[in-house]
C-alpha cells in the first residue's frame, strides 16, 4: 500500500507524517494472533518495516481498538448512549458491575456506540455482539470457557428483495457490471442516470453522487481509488450495518460500478471493526466475485483490472469522516484534514478518490438498470426515490426499515410499532444523535433532506430515535454531548476544549435540578464558536441537540418530565 508523496499547493502539510505502508493491518493481525500489542512485537514490527517506534506507539495511542496490555478472559462492552440510555442501559451497566466486578476473569467496561442500537441497551462479549440474547450470563459463560460460537448477523428482510434490489431472489446478480464489462452498457451512462434520478450521499452530507462520479472521472492523475465508507458510527444508526449483511452484492456492484466510471482500480470496504459479523458476508461476496471472474486482473474478460479489499478500521467515530478516513488508511492518526482539496481530487496517497456511504453505492444497480423515472417516482411529498432508515429509542419494533423518501417520521413510527408501551411522544431526533430534536409537531415533516433542514435539523444518514414523553431531554442531548466528547479527536481546540466544557456546566446544571431553561449565554457562545471554528464536521454540531432543546423549551415543549 506504499505511495509515494507529493507536493500539492494547497495541500495541508505532511510534515512528520511517514509515506506508508499502512501498519494497521500488521497491527489488527499482531492484536488477532497474540490477543494484544506486546512491546516486544512492536519492537519486531519496527524493525521489520524500518519505521520508528514512536511513530507505531502514537498510532496506537489514537485508536480505541488496540490493547496494549493482556486482556482478561472475557470483556464485556457496554454502551450507554441515547439509544442505549433509552432502554436502561445505566441499569443494566450497574447490574453488570455489581455481578463481575470480583470477577478476576471478566471486565465490564463502558464503550461508545457499537452500532446495535435495534437491541438496546447493547452489550458485546469479546466483541461479539451479545445484545437482546434471553440469558447474557451464559453468554460470558460461554466465552469464559471458549465454547461461544460465531454470532450472524440480524435480519430484516425476512429472506425477500429489499425495494432496492434489482435481483429477484434466485437470479443471477451483477447483471448491471456485466453489461459495463462486456462492453453492452457504457459507464458514463451509470454516471447520467445516478445524476438524472437526483441521487444524494445517503451517509448524512447529502452531496449529489453523480456529481462526485463527474469530479473524479474528470481527474487526469493516476491511479485512482475507490472506497465504501461503512463506518457508520454514530448513536441511533445502523441501516449501513443492515445492508451489508442483507445485500452486500448491490454494495458491491455498485462499488464496482463507480470503479469502472472514474477509471479506479483499487477499491476498498472500509469497515468499523464492531462489525464483524457483517464483515464475514462482505468477505464471502467478495470471494464470490472473484470466483466469478467479476473482480481480478481480466475482470469479467474485459481487460481492465478491478481489485476490491476489507479495510477494518481500529476504532473511532471520527473515522467516518472522509479524510480522517483516508488518513487511517494511510496509517496515520485519523484526524481531519483541512478542506479543500476534497478527496475526489486529492485523496488517498495523494490521487483522486471516489468515497461513498454502503446506502449510496446501494441504490446504484436499481438506478442503472430501471432509470432515473423509475427512481424519481419511487418518492412521495417531494423527495426522490428510496431510504433505509434505522429505528430506534422507544418504539416497540426497533429496526431498519426502507420507504420511500419523502415518508414522514409519523408513518416511519407507524411501521416501527409507534411509542413503546402505548406512550406519548416526547420528541425525535430525525438523523441520528448530530441531529436537532424535533418536538411532536416534527411527526409530520417529510424525511427528505431539504424539509427537514427547513424544520430545523438534518437527514442525517437516517437515523429516527424516538423519545417517549417525560424524557429529561435537556438530560438526553447531555447524553449526546457526552459522545461527542468522547469521540473528538482532539485536533482542533474549539472541538477538543469546547465539548468537555460544555459538558461539565451542563452535568452540573443537571445535578443541581436545573433545566433547558437554565442553560446560560455560556453554552451559547461554546456552541457558536464550536461550529464556526471546528476542522469538521463533529465538533460543528456537537451542541446543536442541546441548542434544539433549549429552543424546545422556549416553545413551552422541551420541559423536564
Amino acid at each position: 500500500m506504499a505511495r509515494a508523496q507529493e507536493r500539492v499547493p494547497g495541500v495541508e502539510a505532511r510534515a512528520g507524517k511517514f509515506p506508508g505502508p499502512s501498519l494497521i493491518p500488521a497491527l489488527h493481525a499482531i492484536q488477532e494472533r497474540v490477543g494484544w500489542l506486546p512491546r516486544e512485537e512492536l519492537v519486531a514490527l519496527s524493525r521489520d518495516v524500518r519505521r520508528p517506534l514512536y511513530e507505531i506507539e502514537g498510532l496506537i495511542s489514537f485508536y480505541p481498538h488496540f490493547r496494549t496490555r493482556p486482556p482478561v478472559k472475557v470483556e464485556v462492552h457496554a454502551c450507554r448512549d441515547l439509544p442505549c440510555w433509552l432502554q436502561g442501559a445505566d441499569r443494566r451497566i450497574a447490574e453488570l458491575r455489581d455481578r463481575y466486578d470480583r470477577d478476576a476473569d471478566v471486565a465490564v467496561t463502558e464503550v461508545s456506540c457499537i452500532g446495535r442500537c435495534d437491541v438496546a441497551p447493547a452489550v458485546a462479549v469479546n466483541e461479539a455482539p451479545a445484545a437482546g440474547v434471553a440469558d447474557l450470563g451464559a453468554v460470558i459463560g460461554a466465552a469464559r470457557s471458549g465454547t461461544a460460537g460465531e454470532t450472524e448477523p440480524r435480519s430484516y428482510g425476512g429472506g425477500s428483495p429489499w425495494p432496492n434490489d434489482p435481483y429477484s431472489a434466485g437470479e443471477e446478480r451483477y447483471r448491471v457490471l456485466r453489461a459495463v464489462l462486456s462492453g453492452d452498457l457504457d459507464a458514463g451512462r451509470v454516471t447520467a442516470a445516478l445524476k438524472d434520478a437526483g441521487l444524494r450521499g445517503m451517509g448524512g452530507a447529502g452531496f449529489p453522487a453523480g456529481r462526485k462520479w463527474e469530479l473524479v472521472a474528470a481527474q487526469a492523475a493516476r491511479p485512482k481509488y475507490a472506497i465504501c465508507n461503512a463506518d457508520e458510527s454514530e448513536p441511533g444508526t445502523f441501516k449501513d450495518r443492515q445492508i451489508l449483511a442483507e445485500q452486500p452484492h448491490v454494495v458491491l456492484e455498485g462499488l464496482l460500478l463507480g470503479m469502472l466510471a472514474t477509471g479506479a482500480e483499487e477499491g476498498w470496504v472500509f469497515i468499523r471493526h464492531e462489525y464483524g459479523p457483517e464483515e464475514a458476508v462482505i468477505r464471502r461476496e467478495i470471494e464470490a466475485l472473484r470466483a466469478a471472474g467479476l473482480v481480478g486482473p481480466d475482470a469479467g474478460g474485459s481487460g481492465r483490472r478491478l481489485s476490491v479489499e476489507v479495510f477494518t478500521s481500529p476504532g473511532g467515530y471520527i473515522l467516518g469522516e472522509e479524510s480522517a478516513l483516508i488518513e487511517c488508511m494511510e496509517g496515520h492518526r485519523g484526524e481531519p484534514r483541512n478542506k479543500p482539496p476534497f478527496p475526489g481530487v486529492y485523496g488517498l496517497w495523494g490521487k483522486p478518490t471516489l468515497m461513498n456511504s454502503v446506502e449510496t453505492f446501494a441504490h446504484v444497480p436499481v438506478i442503472a438498470e430501471r432509470g432515473a423515472q423509475w427512481w424519481t417516482a419511487q418518492g412521495v411529498n417531494g423527495g426522490t426515490g428510496l431510504k433505509f432508515f434505522a429505528v430506534s429509542g422507544h418504539v416497540e419494533r426497533p429496526g431498519v426499515y426502507c420507504v420511500s423518501m419523502g415518508s414522514t417520521a409519523r408513518q416511519l413510527l407507524e411501521l416501527a410499532g409507534g411509542v413503546s408501551g402505548g406512550r406519548a411522544l416526547g420528541a425525535i431526533q430525525p438523523g441520528g444523535a448530530s441531529s436537532n430534536f424535533l418536538g411532536p409537531e416534527g411527526l409530520d415533516v417529510p424525511l427528505d433532506f431539504d424539509a427537514v433542514a427547513k424544520a430545523g435539523s438534518m437527514l442525517g444518514s437516517g437515523a429516527l430515535v424516538v423519545l417517549a414523553e417525560g424524557i429529561d431531554l435537556l438530560a438526553a442531548a447531555t447524553n449526546v454531548l457526552r459522545f461527542f466528547r468522547d469521540e473528538s479527536c482532539g485536533k482542533c481546540v474549539p472541538c477538543r476544549a469546547g465539548s468537555a466544557k460544555a459538558h461539565r456546566i451542563l452535568t452540573g446544571l443537571l445535578a443541581a435540578g436545573g433545566g433547558p431553561g437554565e442553560v446560560g449565554e455560556q453554552v451559547t457562545r461554546l456552541e457558536e464558536t464550536m461550529r464556526r471554528t471546528s476542522i469538521c464536521g463533529l465538533g460543528q454540531v456537537a451542541l446543536g441537540p442541546v441548542m434544539s432543546v433549549v429552543r424546545l423549551n422556549g416553545r413551552g415543549n422541551g420541559h423536564r418530565g
